[in-house]
């Protein structure tokens, strides 16, 4: 069984891959600048997301809380 805090990081991943995916989709689809400053933003906040996730679940996983 995945401990709660484990899966709420592994759903953190996720969302962070969605929000830049996103990101790259309204960029090739914006039609003003106002939009790229919107995506720039989504894709920042979410590789900084990505990168607080991944060190969490390192952290985790050389505590032992992490299955293998």
């Amino acid at each position: 069984m995945v401990k709660a805090c484990n899966e709420n990081i592994e759903k953190t991943l996720v969302l962070a891959d969605q929000m830049l995916a996103l990101a790259d989709k309204g960029d090739e689809e914006r039609e003003d600048v106002g939009c790229g400053v919107l995506y720039g933003i989504l894709r920042d906040t979410g590789y900084r997301l990505k990168q607080l996730a991944e060190k969490e679940k390192a952290s985790h996983m050389f505590k032992g809380s992490w299955p293998d």
